[in-house]
């Protein structure tokens, strides 16, 4: 037995290929050859070789039953034979396969979060790659609120229900259908009878710890052996209280030396005695996610199920529960994990930094929310462009934000005026100050002439940074598009302002600065990315803007007007987009 379970990439890619081995040469294939395949194409397997002969052998175990017009469809569900390429839609969003045996207006999709908190950008793919197939195919999208008791770590929150509702309507999604699960639960119990009926599952009142090191060890329990009467009497003791929470599970009966310790007998449902936020104390017994996805995703009529890779163990639970009740299921379509480097997601700590505080809601920019990349200014369609540029690929990706970045750049930056901020600003008054300049006319924009000129303060005072002033004391420097000055040769630390010397308005190759003037100056509070705050001083004009209005601070990037924040009053307050 391998130390580290294969990844379900490697899973996926070993059924891949005896699918497409069986259904080109008619029959079922050897293991050799496709285990030689994955090992000669991915060396970082070949010191996991016996493992990935198990998996292969327990896929071929199988496919084995599968009827020809199964294994066809089987294949598609993973996007084609890596033999060949299959026929694929590639525009700039990136490239999509055609949904299997998708008819327009007959397509029917779901998207089915677990309600702890807001959507954030690693749930983007869910919500998108379902939308752009729902309107490709003009068909269906149903929402289903996977509304399960989670464990300690991943509760349901009250809350997030509407949280989830406020974020598809952020994104621009709107669910053909709303489902709960916690409204669901008497329909999943016949299923459960049918399946212990067949001879498909057992009550195990194992210990849970005993139960673990049973599955890893493939080691059976003394209740594998029930028979189904026996199944059935302990099956309803569960139902109706005969059993506390922790007690007892209905467990599936599949292949106890699986290749994959987490196929091997998993549970199908658990006693949970807690109050849920939706039905209270009303159900005792529910419902494992994977189980709840089989019997929903026959009873909706879901048509094709698009969803992560890491899910590839439920989907075998899945097939394997329509297999053991001889019903036909949707086909999966799958795409592999999209990370953003700077994004450090973790929706259990959101949750815990939300509710005690710590976190400005859910909106804070740590979370990485929608909501939070709304508030910064970062458009839904750009979260979109982004998100769907990857298409369908099943490779893990990781990218730096920079990439979302540019995305919502291209949309913002041709719209968005320019205005003035400077941080630890020091006041310069400068001698011999021209009179003439005590305004200026600047552009709003540099390339947009259409966007117009304001009209700003100037001098004889100005606001300067800090750190610009500190490392080009006694040197001649340039007020960005207005005048030249002299600067002292030395800035005491503890100094707030100081005297430089008007030289000249030539448009000299020497240093440029940026500059506020000093009268209408306004402070200005800038939320940053990792929650800290950033100070500064900011140009008149800024008092006239509305909030949610993005601007883009020269020299520091666009920052987006805070949505409670009132025009003109002091500070302004903004939230850091990008650069």
């Amino acid at each position: 037995m391998p130390s580290v379970p294969l990844s379900p990439e490697t899973l996926v890619r070993a059924r891949r290929l005896a699918l497409e081995n069986a259904i080109t040469h008619g029959g079922l294939p050897r293991a050799g050859p496709i285990v030689a395949r994955l090992l000669g194409t991915d060396p970082t397997l070949r010191h996991d070789a016996p493992a990935v002969q198990a998996a292969v052998e327990a896929t071929l175990r199988e496919i084995a039953a599968l009827s020809p017009e199964a294994r066809s469809a089987a294949l598609a569900a993973l996007g084609g034979a890596e033999a060949s390429t299959p026929r694929a839609v590639t525009s700039e969003e990136g490239t999509f396969p055609d949904l299997i045996g998708a008819l327009p207006g007959k397509v029917v999709l779901r998207m089915a979060p677990f309600p702890s908190g807001s959507l954030h950008i690693g749930n983007a793919r869910m919500l998108f790659v379902n939308e752009y197939y729902r309107r490709k195919y003009d068909g269906r999208l149903l929402l289903v609120f996977d509304d399960t008791p989670g464990s300690e770590e991943k509760r349901v929150d009250l809350e997030a229900f509407d949280l989830i509702l406020g974020d598809l309507e952020l994104a621009g999604i709107h669910p053909d259908a709303v489902y709960y699960k916690s409204d669901r639960v008497d329909k999943f119990y016949p299923w459960a009878h049918r399946v212990i009926a067949r001879g498909g599952a057992y009550v195990c009142v194992c210990p849970a710890e005993t139960l673990r090191e049973n599955r890893e060890a493939g080691r059976a329990c003394a209740e594998r052996l029930q028979t189904v009467e026996q199944t059935l009497e302990m099956w309803e003791r569960m139902l109706s209280g005969g059993f506390a929470q922790g007690e007892a599970v209905l467990r599936l009966r599949t292949d106890i030396a699986d290749p994959d310790p987490a196929f091997r007998d998993r549970v199908l449902f658990r006693i949970n005695e807690q109050a849920h936020p939706r039905v209270g104390h009303k159900y005792r017994v529910w419902p494992m996610l994977e189980f709840s996805w089989a019997v929903d995703d026959v009873e909706l009529g879901v048509t094709h199920v698009l969803r992560g890779k890491d899910l590839v163990v439920e989907d075998r639970m899945q097939q394997f529960v329509w297999k053991l009740l001889e019903i036909q299921g949707p086909p999966f379509l799958h795409w592999g994990l999209l990370r953003v480097r700077e994004a450090k997601i973790s929706k259990s700590k959101s949750y815990r930094e939300v509710k005690s505080g710590l976190y400005d809601g859910w909106a804070d920019p740590r979370t990485w929310s929608l909501r939070s990349l709304d508030r910064r200014g970062i458009s839904m369609d750009a979260c979109r462009r982004f998100t769907l540029s990857f298409g369908m690929s099943l490779s893990d990706i990781e990218v730096p934000a920079e990439t979302l970045y540019a995305e919502n750049r291209k949309r913002i930056d041709p719209m968005t005026p320019r205005r003035a901020f400077v941080a630890q600003p020091v006041r310069v008054d400068v001698d011999d100050y021209p009179a003439e300049l005590r305004t200026v006319g600047l552009p709003n924009h540099p390339d947009r002439a259409e966007l117009g000129v304001r009209t700003v303060p100037a001098g004889p005072s100005f606001y300067l940074a800090r750190t610009d002033l500190e490392t080009r004391l006694g040197l001649e420097v340039r007020l960005k598009d207005l005048l030249n000055v002299q600067l002292p040769d030395r800035l005491a630390p503890e100094a707030s302002h100081l005297s430089a010397r008007f030289t000249s308005r030539e448009n000299k190759r020497i240093p440029r600065l940026q500059w506020i003037g000093a009268e209408g100056a306004t402070p200005v509070d800038i939320l940053e990315i990792d929650g800290t705050h950033r100070t500064g001083t900011g140009e008149r004009a800024l008092l006239d803007a509305a909030p949610r209005d993005i601007v883009q601070f020269e020299r520091v990037g666009f920052v987006r007007f805070e949505a409670d924040w009132s025009t003109g009053s002091r500070p302004v307050r903004v939230v850091f987009a990008h650069g």
